[in-house]
């Protein structure tokens, strides 16, 4: 039987490759903006979306449990107020409504990853075996299982 292998860096988590190509999206988004809008709105989204994935790092850097449940939940901030941010988008019609749908769609499955490595650091912090849910159904892993899933889980 083949070893396991463990997460090396933060780049080697799922959560964190989800949040990166996000990220590379609304850089994307960025650049389509219109011109008045380069250092209000589309410099607030680049700050945005390198919170996202920077608190990921951070987090994944610290010892403690709680130390990494709390930069994810600030990622989880950051991811949210991108999500505003592309209402604005829609508001000012500076995006089609498909590539809004899109976007969102995307944050929301990034939303679902990173609720699932919140769930993962708690658990492992209580002790206790970790719920991970998608969708209508619900699993339960011990915490070496766990980790075994989302290290199976292909993006």
């Amino acid at each position: 039987m083949e070893a396991q292998q463990k997460y090396q860096t933060f780049e080697d988590l799922d959560t964190y490759k989800a949040a990166r190509e996000f990220r590379k999206a609304i850089y994307t988004v960025t650049r389509s903006l219109p011109d008045f809008e380069r250092f209000e709105l589309a410099s607030q989204m680049r700050r945005a979306a390198v919170s996202l994935t920077n608190n990921i790092a951070e987090g994944h850097g610290r010892f403690h449990y709680l130390d990494q449940v709390k930069f994810m939940l600030q990622s989880r901030g950051s991811l949210e107020e991108l999500q505003d941010d592309l209402n604005v988008c829609d508001d000012e019609k500076y995006l089609p409504l498909d590539e809004i749908a899109t976007l969102k769609g995307e944050s929301w499955r990034v939303h679902k990853i990173l609720n699932g490595y919140i769930r993962y650091l708690r658990g492992r912090k209580a002790n206790e075996p970790c719920i991970l849910r998608d969708g209508n159904s619900a699993e339960t892993f011990l915490d070496e299982e766990l980790e075994a899933h989302l290290n199976a889980q292909t993006l």
